[in-house]
Parts: C-alpha cells; sequence; structure tokens
C-alpha cells in the first residue's frame, strides 16, 4: 500500500455507535502530540483490518483461529500504549493483537521491526522512535 506524504496520522480505531450516528475516537496524543487539531476538518481513510480473505472459500475449523497480522521482518510504526509486567512496551494492531516492543513507555510513537511471532502475540525490537512523543 502507498502512504501519502500528506497523511497526519494513523491509529487503529474502532468505530462506535451513538443514537443513530457512527464515530471514530482520535486518540489524545494525536492531538496533543500529533498535527490534529481540535475543530479543524480533516479526511478519513478507513482500511481494513488486515484479515486476507480466503480465496478458496474453504471453510475454517472450529480449532483454527485467525493468522496473526504480522510476520517476522515486518517493519511497521506502532503507538506504545502500555507497559506489562516486565516493564516492556505494549503495542496493539490489527483486531488488538499484541505487540510486545522492549525498551518503549507508554504515549511513545516508534517503528519496530517484528522479531518472533506467536498465535496470541509477537515481539518486536525498536528501530527508530518519533521525536515529537514524549
Amino acid at each position: 500500500m502507498e502512504i501519502p506524504d500528506n497523511l497526519l496520522c494513523l491509529f487503529n480505531a474502532e468505530i462506535v455507535e451513538e443514537d443513530g450516528s457512527y464515530f471514530i475516537e482520535i486518540p489524545n496524543q494525536e492531538v496533543a502530540f500529533g498535527d490534529v487539531t481540535v475543530g479543524e476538518v480533516y479526511r478519513a481513510a478507513l482500511l481494513g483490518s488486515g484479515a486476507e480473505a480466503k480465496t478458496d472459500r474453504t471453510p475454517q475449523r472450529e480449532s483454527d483461529g485467525p493468522t496473526p497480522p504480522v510476520e517476522t521482518g515486518e517493519t511497521r510504526t506502532v503507538d506504545i500504549e502500555g507497559t506489562g509486567e516486565q516493564g516492556d512496551g505494549i503495542a496493539r494492531v490489527e483486531r488488538g493483537y499484541v505487540v510486545i516492543v522492549p525498551d518503549t513507555e507508554k504515549g511513545e510513537r516508534v517503528t519496530i521491526e517484528i522479531t518472533d511471532v506467536k498465535e496470541t502475540v509477537a515481539f518486536a525490537e525498536v528501530l527508530e522512535r518519533e521525536e515529537y512523543y514524549p
């Protein structure tokens, strides 16, 4: 996928219904530290969850869950949403899939490389840190 140069921010969000209207919540850090300003009008693009549609239409067995949305060696830019019990940063990608990123803190935006992928969690290392996040 090609990403345009004028992209201001990228994040995962859930569509929420309220009184017959639908909303996407913008994370606070995008307003506090990013290029998004309250009261301005922006264009939004919605991307799928990243799960590829099956082309053979073979039904999945009940025990077969979806495949992880990341692969070893893949690079991504993610927001660290919290820290785990061991102090490592936690990021979430498609479908809420957890990526553990050591040596990061909540609120950081980092470019990572996926180093290990498990069924429910992946591990990554930091390649680059975005400067405008604390």
